[in-house]
């Protein structure tokens, strides 16, 4: 098996730039209609911030849905997704998406620590718990805000009350073997750490890993790994592939309000 080939989804999705660009175009039509609240500072880095999207009503009630950007840890920003806050919004959720600092300026256990920041920040300054969820290196952070422990950092041990991971890694000792780790610099110590397959799962949730079924064996075999070890840790888990998805068209569900995976994902922000 080629590992670096198995890795690079832009080489195995020719049109990727035509999807990516509908991103950054969707995005930005919906921030003109549905402007919401941009660049909440949660931490000291320039990239801490988040922006904050109400749902219809005011929002303020129920959990409160955490979409994390993709991007393999090195690239794009939160606002090329603002776009997937639709349908919660229009179902009465609010919606944060969050900003990190990139590889190779910080390793990705630095990114994990913003994002637990973030999702801190959140849970105290909205008093609710979250639904956390994210796409590729999303997916992954997702599933780390889920795997920790945070009665740690003096948090409320539920504040993450559901996880739904969309294509992601979560045993990243593979990607040592590929080019993404000249800006990832991943040492086998670092690339245990940040792998939440490999730690002990301290809460009770549910959890869900969506992938493409046109996406890679190694995708489809990280996705299913957490999802099989958590549910035999007694966890509610659900894996799901996506007929006809890619890794990128899979990237667009979550904006798509008759997508079942945003129907999932609505479906555990009212449990």
């Amino acid at each position: 098996m080629d590992i670096a080939a198995e890795y690079n989804n832009r080489a195995m999705v020719p049109d990727h730039a035509k999807i990516i660009a509908r991103w950054h175009a969707d995005a930005a039509a919906y921030r003109e209609k549905h402007p919401g609240e941009l660049d909440i500072v949660y931490g000291a880095r320039p990239r801490n911030r988040f922006d904050y999207f109400p749902g219809r009503g005011g929002g303020g009630q129920g959990a409160l849905i955490v979409y994390i950007h993709g991007g393999y840890w090195r690239s794009f920003d939160k606002p090329v997704f603002s776009h997937v806050a639709g349908p919660a919004n229009a179902a009465g959720f609010d919606v944060a998406v969050p900003g990190y600092t990139l590889c190779p300026e910080v390793t990705v256990s630095d990114i994990i620590d913003d994002l637990r920041q973030c999702c801190l920040f959140l849970g105290q300054r909205y008093g609710r718990r979250l639904v956390v969820t994210g796409h590729s290196a999303g997916g992954h952070l997702a599933a780390a805000m889920a795997a920790t422990d945070w009665q740690l950092y003096g948090a409320r041990p539920d504040l993450i009350q559901a996880c739904l991971s969309i294509s992601g890694i979560f045993d990243l000792r593979p990607l040592m073997a590929t080019p993404f780790n000249d800006d990832l610099r991943l040492t086998a110590v670092e690339a245990a750490t940040a792998s939440p397959l490999l730690w002990p799962m301290p809460n009770r949730m549910p959890f869900e890993s969506w992938v493409g079924a046109e996406e890679s064996f190694e995708f489809r075999r990280q996705a299913r790994s957490l999802a099989a070890a958590w549910q035999g840790l007694g966890l509610p888990c659900r894996y799901e592939e996506c007929p006809g998805e890619n890794h990128f068209s899979i990237g667009d569900m979550p904006s798509r309000a008759d997508a079942p995976m945003t129907e999932r994902l609505l479906a555990l922000a009212r449990a």
